[in-house]
């Protein structure tokens, strides 16, 4: 395998990292995963990517920050070791999961949930950590709302994939492909 390329600035974009103001936007969920802390704390991470495709109609949110994304964590309960599943019921419902749908797998909630439209409420807040504040953006399990807009034309520059999905497909790879 061979590495070229030509330096082209052009095509960076600009990429802010600062919290998102307080207010409601319109996501499309575009990822769910397990994860934990170095400590050993786990929680279930929602990824929310602020939709593209609504800047006319939503100018001072969507318009401005469209394809920003935000976390939101569902850390499991230490005395019960599990996630908070009443919280989860209400991004299900704004995810227009239909009622009665059995959720048997963190795999299962991952594929109802990848691509689904939400309107969700971020709240901008200020967090310390090792006696430094900063600008955090947090968003709780009931600031999720059925989204006002149900038709989703967001462009994509990588279509997100589940983690949790597995095609169960063997994976060719050559040796030429390994880096060893």
């Amino acid at each position: 395998m061979t590495f070229s390329m030509t330096t082209d600035y052009s095509k960076i974009e600009d990429q802010s990292f600062e919290a998102l103001p307080t207010n409601s936007y319109e996501a499309l969920i575009e990822n769910v995963q397990e994860r934990a802390t170095k400590n050993g704390a786990e929680s279930l991470q929602i990824k929310l990517r602020i939709r593209n495709d609504l800047d006319a109609a939503l100018p001072e949110t969507n318009g401005k920050y469209h394809n920003r994304v935000v976390f939101m964590d569902n850390w499991k309960r230490k005395a019960t070791n599990q996630y908070d599943m009443e919280g989860l019921q209400y991004v299900l419902e704004a995810a227009q999961v239909p009622e009665g749908t059995a959720i048997n797998s963190f795999e299962d909630f991952g594929r109802a949930l990848i691509l689904k439209p939400v309107q969700v409420f971020i709240k901008k807040e200020k967090n310390t950590y090792n006696g430094e504040t900063t600008d955090v953006n947090r968003i709780a399990p009931w600031n999720f709302k059925k989204t006002q807009y149900p038709q989703v034309n967001h462009k994509w520059k990588e279509t997100p994939t589940n983690p949790t999905q597995d095609s169960g497909q063997p994976i060719d790879v050559s040796d030429e492909d390994l880096p060893f």
